[in-house]
């Protein structure tokens, strides 16, 4: 099975670029942004309601960037296909990257893959997407731009019973250049319950996307996980979006941010 046999005609393209012409010089991306999968794949042997659901993608994210996105002038640049193809946030290596089994739920198409059926899952949908990320990356250090890199995901509001109460989460692993400020800002201006590195912490596993791209290059970082129920609405998204688009202005507005720094 090639990769090119996996993309059927009326599928989307493995990676959505949104302003692409966009003139801050920051960077938004999304690993989880979609739950489409594939026609011929019919839905990996998984109904309707499962596909909905976490284990396919990161509820409301998409829109989000998309909306920061045109509300900031910055590209951004989304993931095309549910991870549960392929988890773009992952090594390809890791076990993680292709699951038979999500939060308790059979796979029944990711069972017994083959090398060759691995291998062109990541040459469909995965390494396309990592390769418009470093493009558009080198494009900005072409035009001597070290960019800022913002990164969007969602959580779930429970988890193995548990009721996480932060309605945002604030991952850094070692650089606090946009996590702090923006930690401070959500807290102090806005009054909200702002997760540090939590529901997941950046410092135990920040995922492949800023580890490869991002963190290995020194450029300023922060990646944020809002709770899925507070932007699963077109309306939820826009009230954040008055919250996180101020915000981001404020940071972005320091000249002093836009440095390659490594932190030990």
């Amino acid at each position: 099975m090639s990769a090119s046999s996996l993309i059927g005609t009326k599928d989307p393209p493995p990676f959505e670029t949104v302003n692409g012409e966009g003139k801050a010089p920051l960077l938004v991306t999304c690993d989880h942004a979609s739950l489409a999968i594939p026609e011929a794949m019919s839905g990996l042997g998984l109904d309707e309601s499962a596909l909905l659901r976490h284990i396919a993608w990161d509820i409301g994210a998409g829109e989000m960037v998309r909306a920061l996105a045109h509300r900031l002038d910055a590209p951004a640049i989304l993931s095309g296909y549910s991870r549960l193809l392929i988890d773009c946030n992952r090594p390809l290596d890791s076990p993680t990257a292709i699951v038979a089994e999500a939060d308790g739920v059979f796979v029944p198409g990711n069972a017994d893959l083959t090398a060759a059926e691995k291998k062109a899952r990541a040459d469909a949908f995965y390494w396309p997407y990592h390769q418009a990320i470093a493009a558009k990356i080198q494009a900005f250090r072409t035009r001597g731009i070290v960019p800022a890199v913002l990164s969007i995901h969602s959580f779930t509001p429970v988890f193995e019973g548990f009721e996480r109460p932060w309605e945002i989460g604030v991952l850094w692993e070692k650089d606090l250049r946009m996590a702090g400020p923006l930690m401070e800002i959500l807290h102090e201006h806005h009054g909200v319950s702002v997760g540090d590195n939590e529901p997941y912490a950046g410092r135990d596993n920040y995922g492949y996307t800023m580890e490869h791209h991002v963190v290995k290059e020194g450029l300023p970082q922060v990646l944020i996980e809002i709770r899925q129920d507070l932007i699963d609405t077109h309306h939820g998204v826009e009230a954040w979006l008055d919250i996180l688009a101020p915000a981001f202005e404020e940071i972005l507005g320091n000249p002093k941010l836009y440095r390659q720094a490594w932190f030990a």
